[in-house]
């Protein structure tokens, strides 16, 4: 059965990361861009983070330009935006594509493993995957979904 433990990406610095190394932890993996009306979600995001890492719980943010152009910089210039906008400390990636041929395989299979409206498709900058300590995804969450409301599904999650 395949988990998030089967994947590998590109760390934002450029090093590639087995995502095995999250087993055991609940993590809220999302689509990011730096110029979207959703941006601000970064400090919403930053704040699960601060709130529940001791707990065992990390979010992992993936910027992608797919949708209206909305992430244009390299990841040198993402990673600043994040550090030096919203004071961002969990794990960033290299912009991948999330939808389409090219999208990242991690991508793939959340897509599958909880489809949306869209069929499978990623609507927008900003989808949420709550995925549990066995590495299953839990569930999906739409970019309008503020990361302060899903503290509840957080938790159960974390037990």
């Amino acid at each position: 059965m395949t988990s998030l433990r089967d994947f590998h990406a590109t760390a934002i610095s450029g090093q590639d990361v087995d995502l095995s190394t999250y087993d055991g932890q609940v993590v809220l993996v999302v689509n990011t861009a730096s110029q979207c009306g959703f941006t601000p979600q970064y400090e919403g995001l930053q704040r699960l983070q601060d709130t529940y890492a001791d707990r065992g719980f990390t979010v992992l943010g993936f910027p992608s330009d797919q949708f209206g152009h909305q992430e244009p910089g390299d990841e040198a210039e993402i990673a600043d935006f994040c550090d030096r906008t919203y004071g961002v400390t969990f794990p960033m990636f290299a912009k991948i594509d999330v939808n389409g041929d090219d999208a990242h395989p991690l991508y793939r299979w959340l897509r599958q493993e909880q489809g949306g409206l869209l069929g499978g498709r990623i609507k927008w900058n900003f989808t949420k995957f709550l995925i549990g300590r066995d590495g299953r995804v839990i569930d999906r969450f739409a970019p309008t979904k503020k990361p302060e409301s899903l503290t509840g599904a957080i938790e159960s999650a974390l037990g």
